[in-house]
C-alpha cells in the first residue's frame, strides 16, 4: 500500500467514490495535482480577484477529472471557492449548428471544432462568476447523448463570486493558421469532405475573431499533454464507451466505433497544433505517456 493510499483524507475518499477511481489515483494526485493546486492558490492570493484557469488536454486525457480534483483541493485545503467548467458545455445548440451547416459547410453540423462554441455566452458566464451577485449564476450543460444543449431548467446554478474558475477544453489555446497551411489537408475527412477548405477556413477565422481575444481573459494556462495524436483515438474511444454505459438506450449523440473514428478527424488539426505548440506557452505542463502516467512537468513550483 502506498503512502498516499494509507493517508486518504475524507474529501479525497468522497472524490474517488464520486468519480469511480481507484485509490492509486492519489499517487499521481498527491505528487502532481496538489502542488498544482498550491500554485493556483498562490496566484489567486496575488491577483486578489477571480482567477481564471485554462486547462488544455486532448479528448480522453483526463482533464475533466483533473479540473474537478483541483477544485476539490482548493476548497478543502485552501478554503477557496472553485468551480470547474467545460468548454464542451458551451457548444452551439443543435439547431444553430444545423443552420451553420446549411449556410456555410455541412461539416459544421458536427460539434467540436472552433466555430461550434458560443464564445460570447462563455465570456458572459465567466464575467458573472467574477462579480458579486444577488442570485446564482446559471451555467449551461451540453447533453452529448442527444447532441444538444440541455434545457435551461437543468443548468447548474453557482453562487458568485467564485475564487477560482477552471475551464477545461481540448482546443483551448489553439490559434489561427496561415491560408497556405490550411490549404493542405491532413486527413481523409479534410481531403474528401472539405475539398475547397471552406470548413477549416471558417473555423480558422472564428479562432482569430473570437477565441484568441478570449484567451487574454485567462490568467493561468495548464496543459495535460498526450504523448502524440496516435493515443487520442484510443483515449477518446474509452471515453465514448463510458458515455454509452451512462445513458439509457442509444441517444443520437452516442457514437459507434466507426463513427467515432471519423469524428476524431474533425479535431485532428487543432489537436496536433496544440500538442506541438502549447507546451512552450503553458505556465504549467504535465506531460503524459500512453497510459496517462505523468512523466515530465514544468511550472509546478509556486510563483507569483
Amino acid at each position: 500500500m502506498s503512502e498516499a493510499v494509507a493517508t486518504i483524507r475524507p474529501w479525497q475518499r468522497s472524490f474517488l467514490d464520486a468519480h469511480r477511481l481507484p485509490d492509486a489515483y492519489l499517487d499521481t494526485a498527491n505528487k502532481y495535482f496538489e502542488p498544482l493546486a498550491g500554485v493556483l492558490a498562490q496566484r489567486r492570493r496575488t491577483l486578489g480577484s477571480t482567477l481564471h484557469v485554462a486547462l488544455n488536454g486532448s479528448q480522453g486525457s483526463g482533464k475533466s477529472t483533473l479540473g474537478d480534483y483541483l477544485c476539490s483541493c482548493l476548497a478543502e485545503e485552501y478554503g477557496l471557492s472553485a468551480v470547474a467548467l467545460s468548454l464542451d458545455d458551451f457548444y452551439l445548440t443543435r439547431a444553430e449548428r444545423l443552420d451553420l451547416a446549411e449556410r456555410i459547410h455541412p461539416l459544421l453540423r458536427t460539434r467540436g471544432v472552433p466555430g461550434t462554441h458560443d464564445v460570447e455566452l462563455l465570456r458572459a458566464v465567466l464575467n458573472a462568476l467574477s462579480r458579486e451577485s444577488l442570485k446564482p449564476v446559471s451555467v449551461p450543460r451540453f447533453d452529448k447523448s442527444i447532441d444538444d444543449r440541455a434545457p435551461q431548467e437543468v443548468w447548474t446554478l453557482i453562487d458568485a463570486p467564485v475564487d477560482v474558475v477552471v475551464l477545461e477544453g481540448w482546443c483551448l489555446g489553439a490559434t489561427s493558421e496561415e491560408p497556405g497551411v490550411l490549404a493542405q489537408p491532413i486527413n481523409t475527412l479534410e481531403r474528401d469532405e472539405d475539398t475547397e477548405s471552406q470548413w477549416r477556413t471558417y473555423s480558422n477565422e472564428m479562432l482569430r475573431q473570437h477565441y484568441e481575444p478570449f484567451y487574454a481573459d485567462l490568467d493561468v494556462w495548464i496543459m495535460l499533454a498526450a504523448p502524440g495524436f496516435e493515443q487520442v483515438l484510443r483515449w477518446r474511444t474509452e471515453q465514448e464507451e463510458k458515455l454509452r454505459e451512462s445513458v439509457v438506450g442509444q441517444g443520437e449523440g452516442v457514437m459507434s466505433d466507426a463513427t467515432l473514428s471519423r469524428f476524431v478527424q474533425h479535431f485532428e488539426r487543432y489537436t496536433r497544433q496544440c500538442l506541438r505548440d502549447l507546451p512552450q506557452r503553458a505556465d504549467v505542463l504535465l506531460k503524459m505517456d500512453g497510459d496517462r502516467n505523468i512523466v515530465r512537468t514544468h511550472g509546478l513550483e509556486s510563483r507569483d
